[in-house]
């Protein structure tokens, strides 16, 4: 049988048969996928076949095969450094919701996440949440990096979960597709996705007053069918976001600013950081490009982790 996994919890995946019938699958001894060294071989999001077991009373799914995957996003493990964990496969669009406060998303997080989006061929969209707490200060900053990252190519919308602001231009891109929601724990993720489907009452929570930043509400990547002929994967809070199997040499590709001033640079092989006659460093200097989208470059090159010190990204 052929289906397409749903949920993962480490060792069981939830199943979804071409029939519409969901099995609890476990797999058949180990899987290398494209010599990926992941904490998980099958994603939320992977296509797969199955051999159905019945022992007594139980019947259980065998996955004894993976389909190609046209796409995926990884993330370093947090606690094996070298290796990756796989967030969701197969995605159409991916969808990363910002907020400035409570918790502050800082653009080397936005940065990583959209690099990745561009290096896996995967769409990916901006939503400004809670737009409807901000201040008139903080909607200026708000209306700042959304205009930087639209100038780039980015679609960027400011929703607002709880009022159901622009909720339907969400839906519209989402239709006949596979969307990924993610984003850092309290950005309102679940929020967002019980005002697009009030029926899966996904569990919510408040944001830690004392740390302002998220409780994990959502511990396992899952699948959800919408009412709107779409499905939604509902990812876990990301604390980091760490790229991986990236050579330093095609980091700029996935910057699409600097990929399209690439060919104007003097060398072909060029870093964008002490060459002469760099195009990419022209633009930084004309402001032609951010100083922020600059400084997160130099980090992935660098091999950094994120830094989330606001001071390191002012409007300069």
């Amino acid at each position: 049988m052929k289906g397409t996994v749903y949920k993962s919890t480490g060792s069981w995946y939830l199943v979804k048969a071409e029939n519409g019938t969901f099995f609890q699958c476990r797999i058949k001894g180990k899987f290398r996928i494209d010599d990926i060294k992941s904490t998980n071989p099958v994603a939320v999001g992977d296509h797969v076949y199955f051999e159905v077991e019945t022992k007594g009373d139980e019947t259980v799914g065998i996955i004894n095969q993976i389909d190609e995957r046209e796409n995926y996003i990884v993330r370093k493990s947090v606690n094996l450094s070298k290796q990756t964990h796989i967030i969701a496969a197969n995605i159409d669009i991916a969808f990363l919701l910002v907020t400035i406060k409570n918790p502050v998303t800082f653009p080397a997080f936005i940065d990583r996440f959209l690099v990745t989006a561009e290096a896996y061929d995967i769409k990916a969209v901006l939503l400004f949440n809670k737009i409807d707490t901000y201040s008139d200060d903080e909607l200026v900053e708000v209306k700042y990096l959304a205009a930087l990252y639209r100038k780039i190519g980015y679609k960027c919308i400011g929703i607002s979960a709880k009022t159901g602001k622009n909720l339907e231009k969400i839906k519209a891109l989402m239709k006949n597709k596979v969307s990924m929601f993610s984003g850092h724990s309290g950005v309102g993720k679940s929020t967002l996705i019980n005002s697009l489907e009030p029926g899966l009452n996904l569990k919510t929570s408040e944001i830690s007053v004392q740390h302002q930043q998220g409780q994990h509400t959502t511990t396992f990547a899952e699948m959800f069918d919408l009412s709107f002929d779409a499905q939604i994967i509902d990812t876990p809070g990301i604390r980091g976001f760490g790229l991986v199997q990236m050579d330093k040499e095609e980091v700029g590709d996935y910057f699409p600013e600097f990929f399209r001033l690439k060919s104007e640079c003097k060398f072909n092989n060029c870093l964008h950081i002490e060459e002469p006659k760099c195009a990419v460093k022209e633009a930084l200097e004309n402001e032609e490009i951010a100083w922020s989208r600059y400084k997160s470059y130099l980090q992935i090159l660098e091999g950094e982790e994120e830094h989330f010190r606001k001071d390191n990204y002012s409007q300069e």
